[in-house]
């Protein structure tokens, strides 16, 4: 109420969905890209509000965090990524 007119949003008023299947994060980046939403880096996605998303599989605050050296492997894939591939990912994880 007091941002004001001028008020923008940075990343540092995010959301985060975790999602269980790609077809799960297929669906929520289209929507949220579409209409002057834009793809970012990571599964990051700025929405045509400017608010910033991060569409990730529920399993990298799961079990993936559990290992370092699978969440290592993830990262690493993730930073290459723009929309997140799960397939990928898990492949990644098991050291694939």
């Amino acid at each position: 109420m007091n941002g004001g007119p001028d008020f923008k949003f940075t990343e540092a008023v995010s959301f985060v969905i975790n999602c269980d299947t790609q077809e799960e994060i297929d669906y929520y980046w289209e929507r949220l890209t579409g209409g002057g939403g834009e793809e970012l880096e990571c599964g990051w996605v700025a929405d045509k509000y400017g608010l910033f998303w991060q569409v990730t599989p529920a399993k990298f605050f799961g079990e993936w965090v559990k290992d370092p050296a699978g969440l290592q492997r993830v990262t690493h894939e993730v930073w290459q990524m723009r929309k997140l591939d799960l397939a990928k990912l898990e492949k990644a994880f098991a050291g694939n």
